[in-house]
């Protein structure tokens, strides 16, 4: 069978492209189909949504992390022939690195993959107004790309006499409508949606979600335009690995302990995957709840969360604190980001100026600032090479509104728009740790560094 794939796109951000995708999900994999999902740009939580909610494998594609050759291998790798992969856009279809370049942006992923798009548009407040601009949409989509059209937040009775309008004057298939149902937003916080975990009856939402969508969108129709696509041909990479294959020199896999629970929960499922191709075992631990860092690690990865949101917990929990400092300043390979990087520090102070004790790895404070300090994509390159090959960089974003009293001086950011440069990350020759997210595949070689120094551990 040959493989599916449509995207869900917009206009802008807010049009309900994550509720209307997650509803598809749904709606999917109740009529049987095998189902795959990717959300374009650095985002964690969509994911966590499909993954968590509703047990569908998720990832991450970026046209400006990875070049065109390596996102299509990515998303082949990611979706099987006999699936239907469902990719979710970010902010408006055409909006990309800057907001003026197609880099990142969700048509250019589009046009990598060979994936037909569903715009979904929030026509509320809207009349005959929505031709024009679908038009503007359509006259800009040079490669017809969109194959079809969701009306958000429209009534049924004006549904029945815009429909018409837009299908013969533009020629565009109206695939249907979803009409205003506030019940079922997903509510916010400070880095985008709460977690999936942290709502309600998840699960009954969206499988009434599944249902209206099925009531008044044609899901048929969606499956008819997923089989028009282009999937790309599966592709090797010279720079891929494929743990003892590529490095027989490993003695043994050696195994990373992975902190993951209600604070720590931000990762890249393809960060993941290439620490396991590289020959490392995965091993997920708790800060929160677990006593000690797992006894047969030979290396730590904590990732980006909520610690902010856990910071008495965590705090109360001195052994599993004691455990990981112990375990970092004896020379086990580390790398934090973000909320990790965060953990790492003396102490961290919320929001409200409480200062809450934290593993003491880095001696220096984090604290709220009430504004975004660091936002957008970055590329880094470091002052001297100890997890990177000297001169290369890797990719990544920064998404913060906690500052640090040090954010070291061992890299460089570059911000991809600008040029503009500032200095981040704490590291010696075992550890790395910063506020930058970094997307591996952006550069195999911090991988293959960070497991080679693992397995010197093992």
């Amino acid at each position: 069978m040959k493989g599916r794939s449509v995207m869900i796109a917009a206009p802008k951000s807010g049009s309900g492209k994550t509720v209307i995708t997650c509803a598809l999900l749904q709606a999917l994999k109740n009529r049987g189909e095998k189902v795959v999902s990717f959300k374009c740009g650095p985002d964690y939580i969509d994911p966590m949504f499909h993954e968590t909610a509703m047990g569908i494998p998720s990832g991450n594609l970026d046209t400006f992390f990875t070049d065109e050759e390596q996102t299509r291998r990515l998303f082949t790798d990611g979706a099987g022939e006999d699936q239907i992969a469902v990719l979710e856009g970010v902010m408006g279809v055409y909006d990309g690195l800057g907001g003026v370049r197609k880099e990142g942006s969700s048509y250019h992923l589009a046009q990598v993959t060979g994936t037909p798009i569903v715009l979904v548009v929030d026509a509320k407040g809207m009349g005959r107004s929505v031709i024009p601009l679908l038009s503007g949409f359509l006259a800009y989509d040079r490669d017809r790309l969109i194959g079809g059209v969701i009306l958000n937040r429209m009534s049924e009775g004006y549904y029945n006499i815009i429909k018409p309008l837009i299908e013969r004057e533009l020629k565009l298939t109206v695939l249907g409508y979803v009409p205003e149902q506030k019940e079922l937003g997903f509510e916010s916080r400070h880095l985008g949606l709460v977690m999936p975990d942290e709502l309600e009856d998840i699960k009954g939402k969206l499988e009434k979600a599944s249902g209206q969508l099925e009531k008044t969108v044609s899901v048929d129709g969606i499956v008819k335009l997923a089989g028009e696509g282009r999937r790309p041909d599966g592709g090797g990479s010279e720079r891929r690995g494929r743990g003892r294959e590529m490095y027989p020199a490993l003695k043994k896999r050696p195994v990373i302990g992975v902190a993951r629970d209600e604070a720590f929960c931000f990762y890249y499922r393809e960060n993941l995957r290439m620490l396991e191709e590289y020959g490392a075992e995965i091993l997920y631990f708790s800060p929160l709840h677990d006593k000690k860092v797992p006894d047969k690690c030979h290396g730590l990865l904590i990732g980006g969360g909520y610690p902010e949101l856990y910071a008495g917990a965590l705090s109360e929990n001195e052994r599993m604190r004691e455990s990981v400092r112990q375990a970092v300043n004896r020379g086990m390979p580390a790398a934090a980001e973000c909320g990790g990087f965060m953990y790492l520090h003396t102490e961290l102070i919320d929001r409200e100026g409480v200062p809450f004790a934290m593993a003491g790895v880095l001696p220096a404070s984090c604290f709220y600032t009430g504004r975004l300090v660091r936002f957008g994509y970055i590329e880094l390159q470091e002052n001297k090479s100890i997890f990177l090959p000297e001169g290369e960089r890797i990719k990544g974003h920064e998404f913060h509104y906690y500052d640090s009293t040090d954010n070291g001086d061992g890299a460089e950011a570059i911000k991809p728009g600008t040029g503009k440069t500032y200095s981040c990350i704490v590291e010696n020759e075992h550890c790395w740790m910063g506020f930058p997210h970094l997307y591996y595949p952006s550069n195999d070689g911090f991988v293959k560094a960070f497991v080679e120094k693992m397995n010197k551990m093992s």
